[in-house]
């Protein structure tokens, strides 16, 4: 039990699209990325998401429309919602995530960007 520095996390790593694990909560898990550019359209049938944007700008795609979250800011992905997280400009962008355990990175979809499990820091 001691605070999580979150900057001092964030700048343990560079790899973006890979999120990293920073605490579990009962059947959740806490983690932090970097990401830049478009990410992968996925779905998640069994689990919502949290993005909290730390730094920067998130656009989150969904087919329908695009919502623009900004740091300091929160959006939550219901399951079953299509979506697909970008940046403009080449911006870096920097988030928590808050999701379940049992969670696959881009759901069904297979993509060279898909991570199969995060490391823990």
């Amino acid at each position: 039990m001691k605070p999580i520095n979150l900057e001092e996390k964030h700048a343990i790593f560079s790899k973006q699209w890979h999120p990293h694990q920073i605490a579990v909560v009962d059947d959740m898990q806490v983690l932090l990325a970097k990401v830049k550019d478009e990410f992968v359209w996925h779905t998640h049938e069994n689990e919502d998401e949290l993005f909290q944007v730390l730094k920067g700008t998130l656009y989150m795609k969904f087919r329908n429309k695009t919502e623009v979250v900004h740091e300091g800011e929160i959006i939550v992905v219901p399951k079953g919602i299509e979506h697909c997280p970008s940046t403009k400009n080449g911006e870096e962008v920097y988030l928590l995530l808050f999701e379940k355990l049992s969670i696959k990175h881009t759901g069904k979809e297979t993509h060279e960007k898909t991570q199969k499990n995060y490391p823990k820091i």
